[in-house]
């Protein structure tokens, strides 16, 4: 009974290390992460900035742009969430199953797992456009958008609480307070990336019930292109030793160096 409880409590030791730094498929997501980031922002931002320069009256938007706009917008709301959903599942795997995580989260699965996500966004949000575009009855785009809406926010949140669950219930297993300490650590930037991609969400959605908020709503969907992306690059940057370093060495670059007296 003493040799089972001392090999598990190693697996839990091993687990949590595995999750103290982010393994290379990781970073495969990262990179999904950035590239989706990127496109989301040049959707929006250079067309809001062009729009500062010209008039109000002048400023309007041809019927086609506004499609592709919304179907870019929604694209990369979509492939947020599944993103963030893999990245879940990778530190569920790196901390609660270590002895499988290098069997199973190979780069070829990560990549797999990529091109699903982006494969499913891409189809769902294209229906969902097509929908809008028909000149068929608008229930039917209402349900289904609606529909969609409820799959990825429940699917995101029921994902994420299974994982992190299991997760806090192999830390508290563990006596190694400073493993703890560190895997929660990491664990704790992919949610604070999560619960700000889930707030400005939900902000959009709800003020899209309310049509005399119209200028509410259009200011949240800024802000969900806008600061996401932007927290993303501070948060996951900083978490990255090798970047924390570089800033470290830019920072005594610049700060003068103390004269040493002879």
């Amino acid at each position: 009974m003493e040799n089972q409880t001392l090999d598990l409590d190693v697996l839990i030791v091993e687990g949590l290390k595995h999750g103290v730094q982010p393994a290379q498929p990781m970073y495969l997501l990262f990179c999904n992460m950035s590239i989706n980031d990127v496109f989301g922002a040049s959707t929006i931002i250079p067309r809001i900035l062009s729009d500062v320069f010209i008039p109000m009256s002048q400023r309007f938007m041809s019927y086609n742009e506004c499609v592709i706009q919304a179907f870019c917008a929604h694209f990369h709301a979509g492939i947020a969430h599944a993103v963030l959903i893999i990245m879940a599942v990778d530190r569920y795997m790196a901390i609660c199953k270590p002895l499988h995580y290098a069997a199973i989260m190979t780069h070829r699965m990560v990549l797999g797992l990529s091109v699903w996500a982006w494969s499913i966004s891409f189809l769902l949000v294209g229906i969902l456009i097509g929908l809008s575009l028909s000149c068929e009855n608008i229930l039917i785009n209402h349900v289904y958008g609606l529909g969609i809406t409820v799959v990825i926010l429940g699917s995101s949140l029921c994902s994420v609480m299974l994982t992190y669950l299991s997760i806090a219930m192999v830390c508290l297993r563990s006596k190694n307070k400073a493993l703890n300490s560190k895997a929660l650590q990491t664990c704790a930037t992919h949610l604070a990336a999560y619960a700000i991609l889930l707030f400005s969400g939900c902000i959009i959605i709800i003020l899209h019930r309310f049509p005399h908020l119209s200028d509410h709503g259009k200011l949240a969907s800024i802000l969900l292109h806008v600061v996401p992306p932007a927290m993303n690059a501070i948060i996951y940057g900083l978490q990255i030793k090798a970047v924390r370093e570089k800033i470290i060495i830019i920072f005594k670059r610049a700060t003068p160096g103390k004269v040493k007296e002879k």
